[in-house]
């Protein structure tokens, strides 16, 4: 419990000031709370150390009207954001049971000794934590000039100043913010060091150089622990208009980091002696990269799951679980694909009541609506997605699925280019691939059809349906051979695949009059290539 002696509590970088019921940063300016949310902050101090059941806080905070639990676990969402990077350390949820706020004893001459009691996350048995240092966080530190023209130092600058601000939208980031990164420019620095002076596990780095009418740019991730390089790239890019450059240059960084950040962290999670939420959550998204196929898809729900045994609160992998329902749904894996949507928009809807502004839910509430013959709503719901994080590069893939559905296909390709301008490289290109096939094939392209489809199964040969698509193809030009081997390679994937099953799947083409006219021509391609009926 609280000693009436001390009346603030530190949190990391941040300061609970009962007295004044005030949260304060590290600079001693004012956190936003809502009321409630500052109501339940302050039971938690006051008991810190102490479990605090659900039962109490609503009883407590919410004691003059009738709320249901989602009241409280948004309250607590916003405190985990409002103490910043170790909001989700030191904040514990007790499944089941109730909340805690972890303290631990400071030496004497701290601020606990003074009557300041110092929480942070602890490394016991019980702990959900295995270490201080926020998964995600990371300084962008601020990228070399290389021959000193100073006309291109404010595009230098400025590719560093936007990087920091779009990587931050990576979910359950950190990111070091620009004033203290640029305290390093110039400067020759040990990435170790800077790990332990910042406390974050990686350290972004680049170099920009300019000739010829090119630019290069140089950029390496390293591990602070370490000081090794996690991942390095190079882009080499035409002198054109500097501020569309640096847009493009910054969004197809973010979305690589984001895929690269997502591997180092599962990776760091499988070596880990006490696994938390995050680690399990991670090991699930980097099982999401590698493909759909139902085994892969079941052992990334699995470590979902168990994230959220350990922290019912995690929106990420909430939203994360949700995506493996609606890939089990949208492949044709299942017989039972309409019921796999139904759980993932309901867990959608869910989220969205916590975290109203959060982009990937509001997409993968989009693509559900999509897959559900809502084409227009979750086009909508998509195009709202990338007003809150323009970098989702897969919304404008679910755009593109949308207008495919909706019978405009040749609009299809335009939104697939922009997904793949923003993240070339993207894990999942593989589904934009086979989205522009089949909407070049309903569109009488057939030679670029089957040249999409072909690169859909390039960037992924795990994929079954791709397969089973570009079967249906080779059969409606008249390649046999091609068409059987394609739909060998598919069932070898997904055996029980089946006609039956993927017209029930696509349901959602009803709107396409192209589809529906070529539909049976396209199932007897697949009879002829040795899909079963069902």
């Amino acid at each position: 419990m609280l000693k009436p002696s001390q009346s603030s509590i530190v949190v990391g970088d941040r300061t609970v000031d009962l007295a004044r019921e005030l949260l304060l940063d590290g600079r001693g300016e004012i956190v936003p709370l809502r009321p409630q949310a500052w109501a339940v902050l302050r039971m938690l101090a006051q008991s810190a150390g102490r479990l605090v059941r659900k039962n109490e806080i609503l009883d407590e905070v919410w004691s003059d009207c009738e709320v249901t639990e989602d009241s409280l676990v948004q309250a607590i969402g916003d405190i985990r954001q409002a103490l910043g990077p170790t909001g989700r350390s030191v904040l514990r949820t007790l499944p089941r049971r109730g909340y805690m706020l972890v303290a631990i004893a400071e030496p004497t001459g701290s601020p606990a000794a003074s009557g300041v009691a110092a929480l942070m996350p602890d490394n016991s048995e019980e702990s959900p934590t295995s270490s201080a240092v926020p998964h995600l966080s990371m300084v962008v530190l601020p990228f070399a000039n290389i021959g000193g023209d100073l006309e291109q130092q404010h595009f230098v600058d400025g590719v560093t100043d936007s990087l920091t601000t779009d990587l931050s939208r990576i979910a359950d980031a950190f990111v070091i913010g620009r004033n203290t990164a640029f305290t390093f420019k110039g400067k020759t620095v040990d990435v170790r060091q800077i790990g332990q002076e910042l406390n974050v596990r990686y350290a972004l780095e680049g170099s920009v150089q300019s000739g010829n009418n090119r630019f290069r740019i140089n950029v390496q991730l390293a591990d602070t622990k370490t000081g090794a390089h996690v991942w390095a790239e190079r882009f080499d890019k035409p002198v054109a208009d500097l501020l569309d450059m640096q847009d493009e240059i910054v969004s197809r960084l973010a979305n690589t980091l984001n895929a690269e950040l997502i591997k180092a962290e599962a990776r760091r999670a499988k070596r880990a002696l006490r696994p938390d939420a995050m680690d399990f959550y991670f090991q699930g998204r980097a099982l999401q990269n590698d493909g759909i196929t139902p085994s892969v898809m079941a052992r990334a729900k699995d470590f979902f799951v168990r994230a959220l045994a350990l922290d019912p609160d995690h929106i990420e992998a909430a939203v994360a679980a949700a995506h493996v329902d609606f890939a089990i749904g949208s492949s044709s894996m299942a017989a039972e694909g309409p019921a796999h949507f139904g759980v993932a928009e309901k867990a959608l809807n869910h989220v969205l009541l916590r975290a109203p502004n959060h982009p990937r839910a509001h997409m993968l509430l989009g693509a559900v609506q999509i897959r559900t013959n809502r084409p227009a709503r979750g086009i909508a719901e998509c195009q709202r997605a990338l007003t809150l994080d323009r970098n989702l590069a897969d919304a404008h893939g679910y755009i593109a699925l949308g207008k495919h559905a909706l019978g405009r296909g040749e609009e299809v390709e335009t939104h697939i280019q922009e997904a793949l301008r923003l993240s070339p490289r993207d894990t999942r290109a593989f589904l934009w691939f086979m989205i522009v096939g089949m909407a070049k094939l309903l569109t009488d392209a057939d030679v670029e059809a089957l040249d999409w489809l072909r690169r859909s199964i390039e960037a992924n040969a795990n994929f079954a349906l791709a397969h089973f698509h570009l079967a249906g193809a080779h059969a409606m030009t008249g390649e046999l051979k091609e068409a059987r081997s394609s739909a060998e390679a598919g069932l070898a994937l997904d055996p029980g695949f089946t006609i039956r099953r993927y017209d029930s799947a696509c349901s959602f083409l009803s709107g396409n009059l192209a589809w529906l006219s070529q539909r049976e021509r396209y199932y007897q391609g697949l009879r002829l290539a040795g899909v079963p009926e069902g």
